[in-house]
Order: structure tokens, then sequence, then C-alpha cells
């Protein structure tokens, strides 16, 4: 790896974190404003061209008040654990393909991805299973009840339901016969989407991403009637704003791995047919991509303000009772038919 090699990950870099903090600023506009349309309401539409600018005003205010750390708090891991959630959030994306065709830059011809690494799956789950860290961590170093049993709730649901994510997540390796996202987008060509393929490992596999993601109906650890504000009660200034970006980020990676993973990831049905030129084709596909993440961003939304809160035990009932024997049904199933076809 030369000089130009580093410079264009570097660039890469850059362009996935910038357009991942604009979309989440954005997104905390948008949960507002679907919001007050499901309630009926208006929403933010003061700051800005209607409300618009409201999310970067909230984030200077943040920044602009307080950092109080508890007396009694371990002061290095009360620290390090908003950095644990949101760095674990921006890395997962590295794998991300979000384009079939390359471009010409500093005379190579550079992949739509970060890093095209030939297990993929493995280091999202790798990656997915560190988060549980940073939540446990903030709540333990607070020296706070409330915010430790956020941390405890948070571990158990993230713990349990990683196990139905990862059985899901077999159905498409099985059916791809490859770990590397980049396989799996291409085998997914035409309406070969493994959304058909496998639908019952896309459902587990959506309503894990919910649970891990902590949010609604699985809010548990930031239960705020019960916890005061569960795990980050215990948080301000920066350090909040940190949880806060990091919850909306996790939203960001969930979205764009349920669209590689099974919504055929920049696919667009037959588009290959057209023999459009490759840079009409590196739009095409982007613009395919970020609908996709689109349309699942809003569900996450939309999810939020229609469903209820679940209690702690219907929480874990439904991850070990209910959708542990169905993801692991879901593999035998998908290798008997493999093995038959």
């Amino acid at each position: 790896m030369d000089i130009t090699d580093i410079l264009i990950s570097l660039i890469k870099i850059v362009v996935m974190l910038t357009v991942v903090l604009l979309t989440v600023a954005e997104l905390v506009y948008a949960e507002r404003k679907v919001s007050a349309f499901i309630q009926n309401r208006l929403g933010p539409n003061r700051v800005g061209w209607r409300g618009l600018l409201q999310p970067y005003a909230d984030v200077i205010k943040l920044l602009l008040k307080e950092d109080i750390v508890p007396t009694a708090a371990n002061r290095f891991i009360h620290t390090l654990a908003p950095i644990i959630s949101i760095g674990v959030a921006f890395s997962t994306l590295a794998v991300v393909p979000i384009a079939g065709e390359t471009i010409h830059m500093f005379g190579r011809e550079v992949q739509m991805i970060i890093a095209d690494v030939n297990i993929g799956i493995l280091y999202v789950l790798a990656l997915t299973s560190m988060g549980v860290y940073g939540l446990t961590l903030s709540g333990w170093s607070s020296n706070n009840k409330y915010s430790l049993l956020g941390g405890l709730r948070s571990s158990a649901q993230m713990i349990s339901y990683e196990l139905s994510m990862g059985l899901s997540v077999i159905g498409v390796v099985l059916v791809t016969g490859s770990l590397q996202l980049t396989d799996i987008v291409a085998h997914q060509s035409g309406w070969m989407w493994n959304m058909v393929l496998q639908p019952v490992g896309f459902v587990t596999f959506v309503v894990a991403a919910f649970a891990e993601t902590n949010r609604t109906p699985f809010d548990l650890p930031e239960a705020e009637p019960e916890l005061v504000g569960g795990y980050h009660t215990e948080y301000s200034s920066f350090k909040f704003a940190l949880f806060f970006l990091a919850e909306y980020a996790n939203m960001i990676t969930a979205s764009a791995i349920i669209v590689t993973l099974y919504l055929g990831g920049w696919q667009v049905p037959y588009l290959e047919l057209l023999e459009l030129p490759a840079t009409v084709n590196v739009i095409l596909h982007i613009l395919a991509f970020v609908l996709k993440v689109g349309f699942f961003l809003f569900v996450f939304l939309w999810v939020r303000w229609s469903v209820p809160r679940f209690r702690y035990d219907q929480l874990m009932d439904l991850g070990w009772k209910v959708m542990l024997p169905i993801a692991l049904l879901n593999v035998v199933a998908t290798g008997i038919v493999i093995l038959l076809i």
C-alpha cells in the first residue's frame, strides 16, 4: 500500500463520517416531524427554514453545557463508554458496499467501499457485539443504581438478541456461499433478493436490529418511567451528545446492513441490461442504496410512535422462546433445501 492508497482510504472515511453526521442531524429532525404527524401536531418549525436547523441548535446547546461527572464515578471508564458506543457505530459501516461500479481517482480504480474484506459478516457481528460494552460500562462507571440497572438490562437484551441475529445471518451465508458483503450483494442480482429467499431470516434480523439499537419497543435500558434515563442518567454535555449520536448512527448502520443482506444492497433489478455508462451506474447504485436505507430509517421512526414498550419479561420471552427457536429452524430448513436442490 502506497501513499495514494492511504489518501484514497482517508477520503472515503472523511466522506462517510460527514454523510453519517449530516444524516443523523436530519434524522433527529425527521423523527420529531414524524412523531408530530402521527400525534397530529406541528413539531419543530422555528429554527431555520421550517425547523430544519433545529438539530444543529440542539447540538450547540449541548456542547455549551457544563460537563458534570459524579464524584464517586470512575472518570476514565465514564469518559471511555460513549467513545466505545460511537466508535462501534461508525466502524461497522467500513465494510458496507454502496455501489457495484468503480470510480476513477488519482489514476486508480476505486471501489465504493472503505474496506472490502472477505470476512465482512464476521466483522459486522464482532463489532455489534462490542457495542454492549459502551452501555454496560457507562451504567457501571456512573455509580448510580438506575444507570447500573440500565446497563445490566442492556447487556442482557443485546446478548439475547445477538443469538437470533447471528443465526438469521447464517441462512444468508448458506444461500450465498460467502462471508464477503460485496459477494452477498452481487448474488442478489435481479429480484433474487434474500428478503424473498430468506423471509423468516429477514423478519428475525429486523426485529433483532430493533433490539440491538435499543429502539422502541425494545428501549428498556433507558425506560424513563422506571430508570429515570437508564445508562446515560449521569451524562451531560458532549458525552451525552455522543450517546445521542451513537443511537442514531446505529440506526443508520442497522438499516445499511439490512439493505445489504436482504434487499439487494445497491442492486437495481436488471439495470445492467440497459448498458449505461459506468458513471451513471454508480450514481444510480448510490441512489438505490440511499433510498432503501431511507425507507428502513422511516420504519424505525414509524415503529417508535406506533408500538408500545414491552415489559422486560415479554422482551426476554420473545428473544429466547420465540425468535431463537425460529432462527434455528430457519437455519436447518435452509440447509436441507440447499442440500436437496
